[in-house]
């Protein structure tokens, strides 16, 4: 069973993104799902997000539990419908929650893996680092700037934020098919972030991204954000 319709807040959301090849995106992501473009090249990156207040819409707010997570995120488009789709694929998912590990791909959509997360923020600086259950790591240092990233692919601010407004819709793997949830936020603002240091195994894997196929872009920050996420139907799963 999944439960229809989550209600929340989204206390601090860093998105962290990257440019790729798009040959090599090509390979990690399943059918229908082909990589949505920006000038030429894929988009892929890792959010981190704390949640609050997470619970079925319409229960009282005390029912609600908190988590840190980290989701690795690729920007895709598919056809559906005689249209053409936009959302993101979420290759893995990662969470501070026991909770979260339990239900995910019960009652949650996507597997998650347990992870502990070492977090510090103050005066506008922020620190997060997770080392998950399989030893995948994570970790960003940055402060709020009002100045976005003169080197990103994207010429300004507002352009990367419609281009992530449009990804609400992830799918997760989960067995032999994929789980979907579309978040919807009752407001959408992002800032910049500078970012001072940054580690990802993920996409620090030759395996997966060889030498040179993904670029660290900018970084983006959400903060105070009440939202819902509602589970959409299953795809199959197939290479």
């Amino acid at each position: 069973m999944k439960l229809p319709v989550i209600h929340g807040y989204i206390d601090r959301r860093i998105l962290i993104n990257f440019t790729a090849d798009p040959q090599v995106v090509e390979k990690i992501i399943p059918f229908p799902f082909r990589p949505k473009l920006y000038k030429n090249k894929a988009i892929v990156g890792i959010c981190l997000i704390r949640l609050k207040g997470i619970k079925a819409l319409g229960l009282p707010d005390f029912m609600g539990f908190s988590s840190e997570n980290g989701a690795h995120r690729i920007a895709v488009e598919w056809d559906e419908g005689g249209e053409v789709k936009s959302g993101v694929y979420i290759p893995r998912r990662d969470t501070s929650s026991r909770i979260n590990t339990w239900v995910g791909g019960r009652i949650f959509p996507g597997k998650h893996y347990h992870a502990r997360f070492n977090v510090k923020e103050n005066d506008q600086n922020y620190h997060i680092d997770f080392k998950s259950s399989d030893q995948l790591e994570t970790s960003i240092d940055a402060r709020e700037t009002a100045e976005f990233n003169s080197h990103s692919v994207f010429g300004t601010l507002e352009e990367a934020s419609c281009f992530f407004q449009k990804g609400s819709l992830g799918y997760s793997p989960n067995k032999n098919k994929l789980e979907g949830l579309e978040l919807n936020t009752y407001t959408w603002e992002m800032q910049p972030l500078e970012v001072v240091d940054l580690k990802s195994t993920f996409y620090e894997n030759e395996n997966l991204f060889p030498k040179g196929s993904v670029v660290f872009d900018h970084a983006l920050l959400m903060l105070n954000i009440e939202h819902t996420w509602k589970m959409m139907p299953e795809k199959s799963l197939t290479k």
